[in-house]
């Protein structure tokens, strides 16, 4: 018999829980290190399998305010009204607790709760400094009264805090030097359920994704006999023949983009890129025919899929699920090369998604912004670009000739080695080695 759990710790994610992969991780290192772990957040989206299983994990929703008329302020007001009433009466009906850990941002009004919440109960407070809220503010261009206040109790609240991380040194950098602030760099990881597959794999995926998305499948019957006799089972990326798998050479190239869909990342440059790819196609007679998945959630992705479907490109076919958490890693490590479009607002927080890419071996093509060189070396483990015409030529030269170049071939298996390096770094060894000391009496 082991002996229950009696510390108490609470995980504030003022956004859906299933989109914050950092703060789940955060959660599961918590539990596993022996405290009972309440996640208070939105259910939008399925949380990971293992968050949903864990037996020291519970989970308490918040259910968000639909409010749709009236002036922007209006309806900013009102939700922020209510998000502060319902968070803090959540957090005391949830009772004490030992530590509470919210993530930055939301600033408002996740800090001043969060904050009042710990000093009536004596309890510590942590922030996890994942961006600025203020930055995010600015982007929208509000009301510059409105956005120094919010800097100025971001701020006040920030250093409130009984210790603080973050995921850059340049962020860390940014807190002390404007802020008095110090934190710990927790550099994102990705967890264990991102690595590379097989072949294998990559064809039992394939042939799961078909079902529901058709550009996946053979473009044909999807068995067929061989003239051996055996059964040979395709996708458009594989053939299962004499139970082996082989690659297919005519099959596609797999491109991979996760994104917010929200004016921070720009969708429009992989748009343009692409549309470069699609001409270039009957030119060169060089390139293969290409399936871009692209993931996410956001306010601008039907806008985006409208504009897709207007091109009718002949040579790329653009796929757009939301796939299941459990999932979701296997997409990632199935894809020949990926893209992210993350700018950051303040230029100084780094692109999870490029985490996750990375552990699943996949090199990515990232926006290069200031602090991107903390993760990505531009032809080392990845490239960085600054336009569409930078990003069309890397996808191209990445393509050419796929998959039979030997010089292209060569590239990415140095890069993917250079890759294992990174793998080597997972969450879990990590959040031991800097935070766990943050979680102990």
């Amino acid at each position: 018999m082991t002996e229950k759990p009696q510390k108490i710790a609470k995980v504030v994610v003022l956004g859906d829980i299933g989109r914050s992969p950092r703060m789940q991780y955060h959660a599961l290192s918590l539990a596993n290190s022996g405290l009972n772990v309440n996640i208070i957040g939105y259910l939008e989206s399925k949380p990971l399998p293992e968050i949903l299983e864990h037996e020291h994990i519970t989970i308490t929703k918040l259910y968000p305010l639909i409010f749709n008329r009236g002036p922007k302020i209006i309806r900013y007001a009102m939700k922020a009204i209510w998000q502060t009433i319902s968070l803090l009466l959540t957090l005391f009906i949830t009772g004490k607790c030992h530590y509470l850990l919210c993530q930055n941002p939301p600033a408002i009004p996740t800090l001043p709760v969060c904050r009042f919440y710990c000093l009536l109960t004596k309890t510590k407070f942590i922030i996890d400094w994942h961006n600025y809220a203020y930055s995010i503010m600015a982007l929208a261009s509000p009301n510059r009264l409105l956005l120094k206040l919010a800097t100025a109790l971001e701020r006040y609240f920030g250093q409130s805090a009984h210790h603080s991380m973050c995921v850059t040194y340049a962020m860390k950098s940014d807190l002390f030097q404007n802020w008095g602030i110090e934190a710990t760099v927790l550099y994102d990881r990705p967890p264990k359920i991102f690595h590379p597959i097989t072949l294998d794999e990559k064809h039992q995926w394939f042939l799961k994704i078909s079902q529901q998305y058709p550009e996946f499948s053979c473009p044909g019957r999807e068995l067929l006999n061989h003239p051996a006799g055996d059964m040979v089972t395709k996708t458009a990326f594989t053939n299962y023949v004499n139970n082996k798998v082989e690659m297919r050479a005519d099959a596609p190239g797999l491109l991979f983009s996760s994104t917010s869909w929200t004016p921070d990342e720009d969708f429009g440059i992989l748009m343009e890129a692409l549309q470069v790819y699609e001409s270039t196609f009957d030119i060169t007679k060089k390139l293969p025919k290409l399936i871009c998945v692209i993931t996410g959630k956001g306010p601008m992705k039907q806008h985006y899929i409208d504009l897709i479907d207007c091109k009718r490109w002949q040579h790329i076919k653009v796929v757009t699920p939301w796939l299941e958490a459990a999932d979701y890693p296997t997409m990632v490590a199935s894809a020949d090369l990926g893209v992210c479009l993350h700018t950051s607002s303040s230029g100084l927080d780094l692109p999870m998604k490029v985490v996750d890419m990375f552990g699943a071996g996949l090199p990515v093509c990232a926006y290069e912004f200031s602090c991107i060189d903390e993760l990505v070396e531009n032809g080392v483990n990845g490239y960085t670009f600054k336009n569409s015409d930078e990003l069309s030529k890397r996808i191209i030269g990445w393509f050419e000739d796929f998959p039979s170049n030997t010089e292209q071939n060569k590239v990415a298996a140095d890069m993917r080695k250079e890759l294992e390096k990174f793998q080597m770094s997972r969450w879990e060894s990590n959040w031991d080695l800097r935070v766990k000391k943050f979680f102990q009496f």
